[in-house]
């Protein structure tokens, strides 16, 4: 039952990690969740129960009629991470929210998962897997490659990119990277600035993907610019799933041009049971589970967390990069 007596902060997501939760009802605020991935009805009817004070973003789409139903209580949204592609700034900007993010909190793990899955299909390891269960064993008829030399191409260089670049120069990768947002001048870390993304494709046999989803990046990679990349190039991508056209992904790795995708991301999540994604024996596919690791869910939740506090105290949330949207916020320190 909710606690009538304390402003809630909406969890919309089963649970919310306990560090989390603590810093919340530290301050103060009850902490009710929904169930996973909420539908828009099942949101409606938890901000109708909980007139919550603020909402702490994990699943589903925050939407103007959820913004409504939940006023003129609701002051703080923030996001349980870095993307905020699932919350309609401008609905949230009309209405004075304040929009946050726990920018920068998993950027390891996501980096970490990125080379994880680099690394795999480089080595033809789910192939080689499936193989040796069918009782092959392929130790001179099958070639992996090296890591050593090959040419990475980063999408987008912020904090999750930049580690990415790191990691694969130590495995002696050749790093290029393209990101428009980054001021003029020379990569800020390894690799090497490239023009554009033309260029970038072009030379990139790994193609990783670190963007944020947006109206620019919306439908960014499809059929044209897979087919840029160079023949028997890999896809890796834990951004965001409307990134790449899906239809088109499958067409260059059915049409042999792709060796490998590797996606953790999704243009529709859960992935439907019917998709060709899950079971194409040219696709490592992950449950968008890159940031799932104890170091990277207990950032995510606790920044999150502390976000809402500072900014329901009138304070700067402690992240750096973490408003996104100013909404009403009236700070009481810088």
């Amino acid at each position: 039952m909710p606690d009538a007596a304390k402003p809630a902060v909406l969890v919309t997501a089963a649970k919310l990690a306990p560090e989390a939760v603590a810093i919340l009802e530290a301050a103060g605020y009850a902490v009710p969740c929904t169930s996973g991935y909420p539908s828009e009805a099942e949101l409606l009817a938890a901000v109708a129960t909980h007139r919550p004070i603020a909402l702490l973003h994990r699943q589903g789409i925050i939407n103007a009629a959820v913004m409504e139903a939940a006023a003129p209580a609701l002051r703080v949204i923030a996001r349980h991470g870095a993307g905020v592609d699932g919350i309609d700034l401008a609905a949230a900007e009309a209405r004075g929210l304040t929009v946050t993010r726990a920018a920068g909190a998993n950027s390891r793990s996501v980096a970490e998962h990125a080379m994880a899955l680099m690394l795999a299909m480089l080595k033809d390891l789910p192939a080689v897997q499936a193989g040796m269960r069918d009782g092959l064993w392929e130790k001179t008829s099958r070639m992996t490659r090296d890591v050593d030399g090959v040419s990475l191409g980063i999408l987008g260089y912020g904090a999750i990119g930049s580690k990415v670049a790191r990691l694969a120069e130590a495995f002696g990768m050749r790093v290029a990277a393209y990101d428009p947002l980054l001021p003029a001048g020379p990569l800020p870390g390894p690799g090497e600035r490239v023009a554009d993304l033309e260029a970038l494709l072009a030379r990139a046999e790994v193609l990783s993907l670190h963007c944020p989803l947006d109206a620019t990046t919306r439908g960014l990679i499809g059929a044209a610019e897979l087919a840029l990349l160079p023949r028997g190039a890999i896809l890796v991508h834990t951004a965001r799933g409307g990134i790449v056209d899906e239809a088109a992904l499958l067409a260059a790795l059915d049409g042999g041009h792709l060796a490998w995708a590797g996606l953790d991301v999704f243009e529709r999540e859960p992935l439907d049971l019917a998709s060709p994604l899950r079971g194409h024996p040219r696709v490592l596919p992950t449950p968008h589970l890159a940031a799932n690791t104890p170091r990277g869910a207990v950032g995510m939740s606790t920044g999150a967390a502390e976000s809402i506090v500072a900014v329901l105290a009138g304070r700067l949330p402690a992240l750096q990069g973490a408003i996104v949207v100013p909404g009403g916020l009236r700070l009481a320190a810088a």
